[in-house]
């Protein structure tokens, strides 16, 4: 095929911010970008609110949803809004899956809820946990525990006490003699439970313990666990070590036969693993499990259709049609797809449409470099330079017409807080840009570098009086995110544009016909 190639590069967390203060990538020496910015068509898109599918715009993009725009051209109901739909409807409670967790439990047993608490609206949404308990309480369930896993990452990083309060006075209100909720355990969502992509299954089997066996260090209160670990070691919200919630000396809510187990997340990323092992049957071999109850579990979603993970779930996820790589295969395009473990789910599953198998086996090939299992501050760095040397030998080799790429350093260093290594993960992307810049260069290509939300962009939280202390912000933003095509004589368009835009420019520069069904292009050839 005679095409010129076209290389598109994810920044993973790099979003666009006039202001300097706390800004990682501003502050970055970062020549190459700034290269690319300043003297090639360009321009800046959306990555969150209702231009990835989001309730509002006053919700951060993620990486998920980014990449599902990024992959299918279109916008589709994503995570809290789906969720919102089907509970607003009822529909959620018409299920066949919620009427059996209801009747697994409801005479003898608990229903327990697993999951993130807070109002991050990325991983899940307090108001959907609120939601389900009440409608637990209607339908006869007599007994409710809740499994906290405290977040500090897309909200506040020591704003758990705010979130437990809220959801203890919530369950308050609901406790009479025929029904009782309380907290059970909990932990800090980057210690328990909460891995992704197999890069650490200890984080899982610590949260099995804790959540299942009730194994682990016992408090009165989820508050005085909190307390307690803060004033010990001064950590944040998303790095407490696991509690137990214990009475007379016994935990108040192990997971038991005749249980039902709803996790309540409705991202897919970090909730696999923990569906997996209790899904798993005997074979299940990624940790000792002690002992295994006979529950009745289900996800809020399902988080991998192609894998059935897990077997049950109670919101279903849209059904992504039309897709990129559909398309593009349909025309015999030639594609790579590389990252790191940190997200090689996202240039493959999520930009497929949260699809785990490829369209076409020949015509597509994925690469995955595994991801260090150490706190991505302490390496910045992370695997850009060993995805660069797979994609320059991609790109060279003449094999692929579409190559696709995510540098995951600006949004995981960014996660941490730490300013400096943030800082140090975006010229450590910059570094391999320029690297990507000169392999696409050597075969007469095309480059396309953008981001699928901001993060680095803004490290502090913004004081609320002058002379507070500065707080570090772990969470994603609602910046722009750049745009740039190197290699091509383009012009951009005027507009209001986002990542559902991006697929028509693919095509555009492959000089193929874009899906009727997708979103305009952003470039005028």
């Amino acid at each position: 095929m005679s095409k010129r190639p076209v290389v598109l590069v994810v920044m993973d967390g790099v979003g666009i911010r006039e202001s300097d203060f706390g800004n990682a990538v501003s502050n970055a020496y970062k020549p190459t970008l700034d290269d690319l910015w300043n003297n090639c068509p360009h321009t800046e898109i959306k990555a969150h609110g209702v231009a990835v599918g989001l309730p509002s715009d006053g919700d951060m993009g993620n990486s998920e949803v980014g990449h599902n725009a990024l992959g299918c051209g279109q916008i589709y109901s994503q995570g809290a809004k789906l969720v919102n739909e089907s509970i607003e409807s009822g529909d959620i409670f018409e299920t066949d899956t919620w009427k059996a967790l209801v009747d697994k439990c409801k005479d003898h047993g608990k229903m327990h809820f697993l999951g993130l608490l807070s109002d991050g609206n990325v991983h899940s949404h307090i108001n959907h946990l609120k939601a389900l308990m009440k409608r637990a309480k209607e339908d006869g369930v007599k007994e409710v525990r809740l499994h906290a896993l405290l977040d500090g990452r897309d909200v506040p990083e020591t704003s758990a006490l705010i979130y437990v309060e809220d959801i203890e006075n919530y369950m308050a209100e609901l406790n009479d003699d025929n029904f009782h909720a309380c907290i059970a355990s909990g932990g800090g969502r980057m210690k328990i439970t909460m891995d992704r992509y197999e890069a650490n299954w200890a984080m899982v089997e610590e949260g099995w313990h804790t959540h299942v066996l009730g194994e682990g260090r016992s408090f009165a209160s989820a508050k005085e666990a909190i307390e307690t670990y803060r004033a010990e070691s001064g950590v944040v919200d998303q790095d407490l070590p696991a509690f137990v919630i214990a009475k007379d000396g016994k935990p108040v809510g192990t997971i038991e036969d005749g249980d039902s187990v709803i996790l309540f997340n409705f991202r897919g990323d970090r909730a696999q693993e923990i569906s997996l092992a209790f899904d798993g049957d005997e074979s299940f071999d990624k940790f000792d499990r002690v002992r295994v109850p006979d529950v009745m579990y289900a996800g809020m979603l399902q988080y991998d259709a192609d894998l059935n993970i897990p077997h049950h779930f109670l919101s279903y996820p849209p059904k992504i049609k039309y897709t990129l790589s559909e398309h593009l295969v349909k025309h015999g395009i030639r594609q790579y797809a590389i990252s790191e473990t940190q997200k090689y789910g996202h240039v493959t599953y999520f930009w497929n449409g949260n699809r785990s198998e490829k369209f076409d086996e020949k015509l597509e090939t994925f690469e995955e470099v595994k991801s260090d299992v150490v706190p991505f501050e302490q390496r910045p760095w992370m695997k850009s330079a060993e995805i660069t040397d797979k994609l320059i030998e991609a790109i060279k080799s003449g094999e692929y017409d579409f190559l696709r790429t995510n540098y995951p350093n600006g949004d995981m260093v960014g996660h941490t807080g730490n300013y400096e290594a943030t800082i140090i993960g975006v010229e450590s992307v910059d570094l391999q840009l320029a690297r990507v810049k000169e392999a696409v260069d050597a075969v007469n290509g095309i480059l396309i570098v953008t981001a699928d939300h901001g993060n680095a962009d803004e490290m502090y939280e913004k004081p609320k009086k002058e002379g507070a202390p500065i707080k570090a912000k772990t969470s994603h933003t609602l910046n722009k995110v750049p745009f740039i095509v190197y290699g091509a004589d383009v012009k951009m368009k005027e507009g209001d544009f986002g990542l559902s835009n991006v697929a028509a420019v693919v095509t555009d520069l492959l000089d193929l016909p874009a899906d009727e069904h997708w979103n305009e292009s952003i470039i005028e050839k």
